[in-house]
């Protein structure tokens, strides 16, 4: 076997399975899972009818590029969302079966390891990330996203010699677990920073159509492109998926869009690889794609939960003001998360995810996501709201909070 996968770190749910074993927590209370970050909500009705008014279509075999009706409402979808001068559908767009198989394998296409091969990555992050960056034969370098740069990574600590051997930046906006957006102005230092010192920069945006605020949808890497007149994306590819937007997570459909330079390769890399896209599934996505009002009740649902699990939790608990995505990311009264998770588990019989599970020890020499909790506001909002009274209950009456 190769001898890589022993790099790999266990995921943050084994670690999470291990931590509660042992635990029993009352009877009385049915267990609220606050942990895995897949929506709960109805999933988007129509797409799953074209999937059914299609099914015939399973009898055929799919094209790795996808169809061309496809490739057209995505990048339909992109242009109006991020207000691009154009995606061109035949070389700019790539269908894939949601952003997790995609990002991994773009990382197995993408690397050199030839020379030196750093992968840049936000600190807490997706451990997706981390795993193909290992199995490509890359060296993770994690940059700490903390409380005094905004929960975004600070691209200003990395010195210009580290910048010299990285070959693929992440960033991830709005961001697991933290939900920071990051700003026009911070992709625009990026893709120059790339420039300067020859690396690719993929954007990972799934979380892009959860945002609390109608009026402020978070900007994406090549609406920055844009700005700067790179109708190219030179560098440049971005990850989004129908699994948050449409409450979809089974339906695998997502796309790769950018630089035309780097989605030719990769659809040779996919061709080989054997991940097409079902046709039953791309009609389904064309359905979904093409649809915005199912997306805004999806954002006015988030936004009720929200409201009303920050009001129950701001008094006992200190988290970052929540921008986009459906994660929380509150500090643990007494620092300790892992502690916190099995008292809370064990007596409020409520599950989250300790912080540290999603972040390395990084240049400062300590886990930006120690101390800090993750968890995902995705279900119903009684359910969700009964699980904030629980944790903030348990904190009342902890001596150790």
């Amino acid at each position: 076997m190769n001898p890589d996968l022993d790099a790999l770190k266990p995921y943050p749910f084994e670690k999470l399975a291990a931590l509660k074993a042992g635990v029993t927590p009352p009877e009385g209370l049915t267990h609220i899972p606050l942990t895995i970050g897949e929506p709960r909500l109805a999933p988007f009705a129509a797409a799953l009818e074209a999937l059914t008014a299609h099914r015939q279509a399973f009898a055929r075999y799919p094209a790795t590029a996808g169809t061309a009706e496809l490739r057209a409402a995505i990048a339909g979808w992109a242009v109006r969302r991020f207000g691009l001068g154009g995606l061109d559908a035949e070389t700019q767009v790539l269908p894939v079966n949601g952003t997790r198989e995609a990002i991994f394998a773009f990382v197995q296409a993408a690397l050199d390891r030839s020379r030196p091969a750093k992968v840049a990555m936000p600190n807490p992050f997706y451990q997706i990330y981390e795993g193909a960056t290992l199995l490509a034969g890359g060296e993770p370098l994690y940059l700490d996203a903390t409380a005094e740069s905004g929960f975004r990574p600070d691209l200003d600590r990395v010195p210009a010699e580290t910048w010299r051997d990285v070959q693929l930046v992440f960033l991830c906006s709005p961001a697991n677990p933290t939900g920071a957006v990051t700003p026009l102005a911070e992709f625009e230092k990026l893709i120059a920073l790339a420039d300067e010192h020859d690396f690719l920069i993929a954007s990972d945006e799934c979380y892009s159509e959860l945002y609390l605020d109608e009026a402020a949808p978070p900007p994406g890497l090549l609406e920055a492109c844009a700005r700067l007149g790179r109708h190219d994306y030179r560098r440049c590819l971005v990850f989004h998926s129908l699994s948050k937007r449409s409450n979809l997570p089974g339906l695998r459909s997502g796309f790769v869009a950018g630089d035309a330079e780097l989605i030719a390769p990769f659809r040779r890399y996919r061709t080989y690889h054997g991940c097409a896209m079902s046709l039953p599934v791309q009609q389904a996505s064309i359905t979904a794609w093409n649809d915005e009002a199912h997306v805004r009740a999806n954002r006015e649902a988030y936004r009720e939960t929200f409201a009303a699990v920050t009001e129950v939790l701001a008094p006992v608990m200190d988290f970052p003001t929540p921008e986009a995505s459906f994660y929380l990311w509150p500090a643990v009264p007494d620092g300790d998360d892992e502690a916190f998770t099995r008292a809370l588990h064990a007596e409020a019989n409520v599950s989250v995810l300790p912080g540290s599970y999603m972040g390395r020890v990084g240049s400062s020499g300590t886990n930006p996501g120690s101390g800090r909790l993750r968890l995902a506001l995705v279900a119903e909002v009684e359910a969700t709201v009964a699980a904030a009274w629980r944790i903030r209950r348990f904190i009342e009456r902890s001596p150790r909070c």
